[in-house]
């Protein structure tokens, strides 16, 4: 038995230092970095980090299992903020549940009842898109590429749906001012933040606790190993597929209503504007890796944020895009996918 733990054991020591290397190279680089950063970006980072995170696992879990790159999901996200929108401004006064404050938070009670309902919506149009579109490609057993195309064509059609049902103009959801809080450094931090990271932390954990601990998860990890031993071994993979529209929608929902929560507005690009540090937090975390998708969405979060202390913050998307070309020429695996 020994013998056999040996050669993993030796593999896993010999990978231990250059881990140690790095992570006290990047220790002294954040050391070092601080006294010129603004720790209010820092923490205003961290907020939009656990936004991306919230879309980029569901992008990542959806590439894991099927095998192609969903350009639709920022889509998908403007669409769950759009759907929430209207129950919270137009369903809910119905039934006498306005969207006022509650607490220290800016937004309702009623926002608390839009997420999952917003959430539930587009993991139910995620799945017919499936079986309407990617399933009939799928069957056809067209190249990925061919059926990452069809989810761009998909992302203007659904964004063109958006235009016309509620136009192209900015919209908010109900809200009313709050004081921030005021902690050390001269960080001011809105208690909207705070909800914002708790939701995406218990969301994170949840997934974790999915994968890892029930049976559909694991049933989601053996088909994304190997679609074709999972279905002889009796596994239904059809459903396991639906099972993985449904969460990634539905995680894209939510994203899409923290960042209008965040942003303050809703615009039917918000979702195309925002595929781009998604799939640069899936890059960085390692393709196909839910928990390589939470670390690069803190870095890219982070590192957008920070740079709006010296460029203009319409430009924050191409630090994204600029970390993830880096990575991709000196590690194309991601931090936690593997070596190249």
């Amino acid at each position: 038995m020994t013998a056999l733990k040996a050669p993993a054991e030796r593999v896993r020591l010999a990978w231990m230092p250059q881990y140690s290397v790095a992570a006290a190279v990047a220790a002294m680089l954040v050391v070092g970095f601080l006294p010129f950063v603004k720790m209010g970006l820092v923490v205003n980072g961290f907020v939009l980090g656990a936004i991306i995170a919230t879309g980029a696992i569901g992008l990542t879990l959806i590439y894991g299992n099927l095998g192609f790159a969903n350009i639709a999901h920022g889509d998908y996200m403007a669409m769950g903020a759009y759907v929430a929108f209207t129950i919270i401004t137009g369903l809910l006064p119905l039934v006498g549940i306005e969207g006022q404050g509650f607490g220290p938070f800016t937004f309702g009670y009623s926002l608390l009842i839009a997420l999952p309902l917003a959430a539930a919506v587009v993991a139910v149009g995620a799945i017919a898109l499936d079986i309407g579109i990617y399933r009939r490609l799928r069957n056809r057993q067209v190249n990925p590429v061919v059926i990452a195309m069809a989810s761009l064509g998909l992302a203007i059609a659904v964004r063109g749906l958006i235009q016309i049902i509620w136009s192209s103009e900015k919209l908010q959801f109900p809200r009313e001012s709050r004081q921030v809080y005021h902690l050390p450094m001269d960080v001011r931090v809105p208690p909207d933040s705070i909800f914002i990271g708790g939701l995406a932390v218990v969301l994170v954990i949840g997934v974790y606790v999915l994968l890892t601990r029930t049976k559909i998860g694991k049933a989601m990890r053996a088909t994304a190993d190997n679609p074709d031993l999972a279905r002889v071994s009796g596994i239904p993979t059809e459903r396991v597929i639906w099972a993985t529209w449904a969460i990634g929608g539905g995680l894209a929902a939510i994203a899409g209503v923290l960042l209008a929560v965040f942003q303050a507005q809703l615009l039917p690009s918000m979702g195309w504007e925002f595929l781009i540090p998604l799939f640069a937090a899936v890059i960085l975390g390692g393709i196909g890796n839910p928990y390589g998708a939470l670390v690069g969405a803190l870095v890219i979060g982070v590192s957008m944020e920070v740079s709006t202390q010296w460029i203009t913050p319409s430009y924050k998307h191409a630090v994204a895009f600029i970390i993830m070309i880096v990575l991709l020429l000196a590690r194309p695996r991601g931090l936690l996918g593997g070596s190249a």
